[in-house]
C-alpha cells in the first residue's frame, strides 16, 4: 500500500495502462477486461486490475497535468514494481491535416514544465517512448487494420494559456498534438528502466478550431484502447 493507492504489493500487474480520467479507467475495466477487481478508490483516482485475452492488466486513474500523474507513476513504479506503462489519453492537434479521431503513436514529448529542469537539466529536451514499445505499436496497429501517425508531441502545465500565438514555434518544429501527461512518463520511464508508450486519440483541433462530440470521443477510443492492451 502506497499514499495514494490502497493496492496490496502483489494487485497491481507488471503492466499498466494510465488515464488522466480515471473514468476512462474504469470504463476500459468494465468494457474490456474479465476477472476485474478494483483495487483503489483514494481520491477518486480508480485503479482495476483484470484479464484481457488471458494476460493480466491494471488500468489507473491519474488526474490532470504532470504533478498528478507522477505521483501516481512513482507510486506505480517504486511500490508496485510496474515494469510497462502505457497511456491512452486524448490531444489536441496543431496540425491542419490531422482529423478528429485520429490516432497518434507518441515518439517523444517537449514541455513547458519545470520537470524538465529537474531531470534533463534542460528545458529544450524532449524525452522518448521506448522504441521497442514504439514499434510493436506500429506492427500491431497494421495488424489491426487501425491507422495511427507517429510523431512528437508536446505536454503542457497550462490548459488555457493566454498568448495567442504559443504553439507556433512547436507548429513551425512540426509537433503533432497538444496534451498534458507524456513528457513526465517518458523522463520517469528512462529514469527507472521501464517501457513506456503514450497512445493519443484527436479529441479536437487547434489550428482547424474542429471539436468532436463525447460520443466520437468515445467510439474512437475503443481503437486506441484495443490497440494498447494488444501491446500491453
Amino acid at each position: 500500500m502506497s499514499i495514494h493507492i490502497e493496492a496490496n504489493r502483489n494487485d497491481i500487474a507488471e503492466t499498466v495502462l494510465i488515464s488522466g480520467d480515471p473514468l476512462r479507467a474504469k470504463y476500459i475495466a468494465s468494457k474490456m477486461l474479465t476477472e476485474v477487481v478494483c483495487y483503489n478508490e483514494v481520491r477518486g483516482m480508480l485503479g482495476y486490475t483484470g484479464l484481457y485475452h488471458g494476460k493480466r492488466v491494471s488500468v489507473q486513474g491519474t488526474g490532470m497535468g504532470i504533478p498528478s500523474t507522477a505521483i501516481y507513476l512513482h507510486e506505480l513504479i517504486h511500490e508496485y514494481d510496474v515494469k510497462k506503462i502505457i497511456r491512452v489519453g486524448t490531444c489536441g492537434a496543431i496540425q491542419p491535416d490531422l482529423v478528429l479521431g485520429e490516432i497518434i503513436l507518441a515518439e517523444s514529448a517537449y514541455t513547458d514544465s519545470n520537470t524538465n529542469l529537474m531531470y534533463h537539466h534542460t528545458m529544450d529536451y524532449a524525452p522518448q517512448a521506448s522504441a521497442d514499445l514504439l514499434q510493436q505499436a506500429r506492427a500491431v496497429a497494421h495488424q489491426l487494420t487501425i491507422a495511427t501517425r507517429q510523431g512528437m508531441v508536446f505536454s503542457t502545465d497550462v490548459f488555457y494559456g493566454e498568448d495567442l500565438n504559443r504553439w507556433d514555434p512547436w507548429i513551425e518544429r512540426g509537433l503533432l498534438g497538444i496534451e498534458m501527461e507524456t513528457s513526465i512518463l517518458y523522463s520517469l520511464a528512462a529514469k527507472n528502466n521501464i517501457k513506456a508508450l503514450s497512445i493519443l486519440t484527436v479529441s479536437d483541433n487547434i489550428i482547424t478550431k474542429l471539436f468532436s462530440s463525447s460520443k466520437e470521443r468515445e467510439e474512437v477510443s475503443i481503437r486506441m484502447i484495443q490497440l494498447a492492451l494488444e501491446i500491453a
